[in-house]
């Protein structure tokens, strides 16, 4: 390690993201709009991946390293989200129905909400602030990390590309996609996500806390399968799409991409 740990980061991150998030739940208020919430929370962990290596005591080519990644992954996803939100007057039917539900009391469960992906941002940023302090792991371990990512990477960006394609189709709307990685995971997008936090603990190994990385694809996964991920997108794909999503369901796996049932 060329410098001493600084995790500033930990407390500067979310100092920086809460009044954001705040500001945002403002404006949701305004145009009766969440959509850009998710926006703004992956363009704010790309953010904060880059400052957390711009602040790290670390090796300083692991600092570069961390902060591209972070920026590279979290910056795809967040113009992906930026160009869907844009391009789709409603609010995401998600958030629809979330207001719908809560009725007089949404600006209360919104402020919630938004407060609780401020501090995600935190969370998901952990990773980049352990690594940034650490020094360079083995060669092996940072091909076996950047190649998980890298695979996670062009796997999520191609399961983004295939959706929007067929989204796009106007004889598609009502139905589901059952094109590419699709036709073999209702959630590719979210276990290509998944897969990327396995890299992590690879690069920190050699960084204080690094083996506490090893739960970071626990806690994601936990998130994806049963907070905040799988759930809300399969009760909106059901309400929105109905008997055709349900016959999705009995044939295509959830998560992990396998064969379809015939």
């Amino acid at each position: 390690m060329n410098g001493l740990p600084d995790y500033s980061a930990l407390w500067l991150i979310p100092a920086i993201m809460l009044p954001i998030f705040l500001i945002g739940w403002v404006v949701q208020l305004k145009t009766r709009n969440a959509s850009w919430v998710d926006v703004i929370w992956a363009l704010g962990v790309a953010a904060c991946g880059v400052l957390a290596a711009v602040l790290g005591g670390g090796d300083p080519a692991l600092r570069l390293l961390i902060g591209a990644i972070y920026l590279l992954w979290f910056g795809r996803l967040g113009w992906h989200l930026l160009t869907r939100v844009v391009n789709d007057e409603d609010e995401d039917g998600r958030y629809a129905h979330m207001r719908q539900w809560a009725g007089g009391k949404a600006p209360l469960i919104f402020l919630l909400f938004y407060i609780m992906q401020a501090s995600w941002v935190s969370i998901f940023t952990l990773p980049a602030v352990v690594i940034a302090n650490g020094a360079l792991p083995p060669v092996w371990a940072i091909v076996g990390g950047l190649t998980l990512i890298v695979v996670a990477w062009l796997g999520e960006s191609l399961a983004d590309r295939q959706l929007a394609a067929f989204k796009r189709e106007s004889g598609n709307k009502g139905k589901t996609c059952r094109k590419g990685l699709w036709r073999y995971s209702r959630h590719p997008n979210y276990f290509f996500e998944w897969l990327q936090w396995f890299g992590y603990p690879l690069l920190g190994l050699h960084a204080v806390y690094g083996d506490l990385l090893w739960f970071a694809p626990l806690i994601v996964f936990i998130f994806l399968y049963y907070v905040t991920g799988i759930p809300f997108t399969e009760q909106q794909a059901v309400r929105s799409r109905g008997e055709d999503y349900r016959r999705y369901q009995r044939n295509t796996s959830m998560f992990f991409p396998w064969s379809p049932k015939t």
